[in-house]
């Protein structure tokens, strides 16, 4: 970002700030907008990364024709209307057809995507839409369960409430033996088929 832009986002911190009461001149708050700033550009890094890219990077021709499942892959994001947290994990499985991708490329497409300002119902989406459209699989699902900061600290202020979202696609969605194999993984202690 350019100086200028960086000066104004901090100016706008320090707006915030006097806002609610407090004094951007204090010791402890002197250097407080540069640093959100610069959280707020780690934060937000999703916006500059394509999941598609990081996808490609990885795919490789194989014959596995077997359910391949990444489970509790820990997330941050945050809410698009209070922008404040939302914290949770993601399960994402697919059935390959001809090609199977890196499974480090998976939670880098999660951190893509929760990287945005989101709600969960969309996150889950474009992570299923996201390795559906480019790895191409038989079938894609995807399950999040969150805990969202604006339900806890502000509002209804219900703690430890978990949401659910699933996007089910190709076999997942059509085969009810797919789909039931795939939740028994992720509700297994050890994501295990016994």
């Amino acid at each position: 970002m350019s100086d200028n832009k960086n000066l104004q986002f901090e100016n706008a911190v320090k707006t915030m700030m006097l806002h609610v009461g407090e004094d951007p001149d204090r010791e402890g708050l002197i250097k407080t907008p540069e640093r959100v700033r610069k959280a707020f550009e780690f934060i937000y890094g999703g916006y500059k990364e394509n999941p598609e890219e990081i996808l490609k990077k990885a795919l490789f021709t194989s014959s596995n024709d077997e359910m391949v499942l990444v489970r509790d892959i820990e997330f941050y994001s945050t809410c698009e209307h209070h922008l404040l947290p939302i914290i949770g994990k993601v399960h994402v499985a697919y059935i390959p057809d001809g090609r199977v991708v890196g499974l480090s490329k998976i939670p880098r497409v999660v951190n893509v995507f929760a990287r945005r300002m989101q709600i969960q119902e969309e996150l889950t989406e474009q992570i299923a839409d996201s390795i559906m459209d480019t790895i191409q699989p038989k079938g894609v699902a995807v399950v999040i369960q969150a805990r969202h900061m604006c339900m806890e600290m502000r509002g209804v202020e219900k703690i430890n409430s978990t949401t659910t979202s699933s996007a089910l696609r190709g076999l997942f969605k059509k085969d009810e033996k797919t789909r039931a194999e795939f939740f028994s993984l992720i509700n297994s202690p050890t994501g295990t088929r016994y």
